[in-house]
């Protein structure tokens, strides 16, 4: 049953990415993006690393996505007829992405075996219990060098689109 799950949510993943891409509106790239979004956590829970697919909804859905449609809307961007050539890009990539997602779901060469220990039925294991504390240790002990770079990324790019935006708006009142 959890294959049958895993295949949903992988062909929505595949699928919505390629839409992120291919819109030409990115207002509906953006809410692409959402939908994509959730179902990477639904393949968390799958995976019964709910505090992961918690964090996902409330960083990546509530606040990345947030904070792009806000860059958006605050640069007032148009439709953009440049770009629009990567549908062939976005098909090479989803390609095989969508083979691979047949061959695992068909049980084909290279499919795990579902008695291995990576596949715990339980929500009571050890490793699930732990989960949070050692996302926590790690994040904080070995990466957090790359957390606090991430973190200065983000406001860096804030700032710029603050900037550009500003820009925008003292050259039209000029006029």
């Amino acid at each position: 049953m959890s294959l049958v799950f895993f295949g949903y949510f992988a062909g929505m993943i595949a699928l919505t990415s390629m839409l992120v891409v291919a819109l030409r509106n990115p207002v509906y790239s953006a809410l692409s993006l959402l939908v994509m979004f959730f179902h990477v956590a639904g393949l968390f829970v799958i995976l019964h690393a709910e505090f992961l697919a918690a964090v996902q909804v409330i960083v990546y859905a509530g606040a990345i996505l947030v904070l792009y449609l806000f860059v958006v809307m605050l640069l007032n961007v148009k439709q953009d007829d440049r770009y629009h050539s990567q549908w062939l890009v976005a098909a090479v990539v989803c390609v095989p992405l969508l083979i691979e997602s047949i061959v695992l779901l068909s049980g084909g060469a290279g499919a795990t075996d579902q008695t291995s220990p990576s596949f715990r039925s339980g929500p009571h294991d050890a490793i699930a219990a732990d989960n949070t504390l050692a996302i926590g240790k790690t994040l904080f002990s070995t990466y957090l060098f790359p957390f606090e770079v991430a973190s200065l990324v983000l406001l860096v790019a804030m700032i710029g689109a603050i900037v550009l935006a500003k820009r925008d708006f003292s050259e039209g009142r000029e006029l």
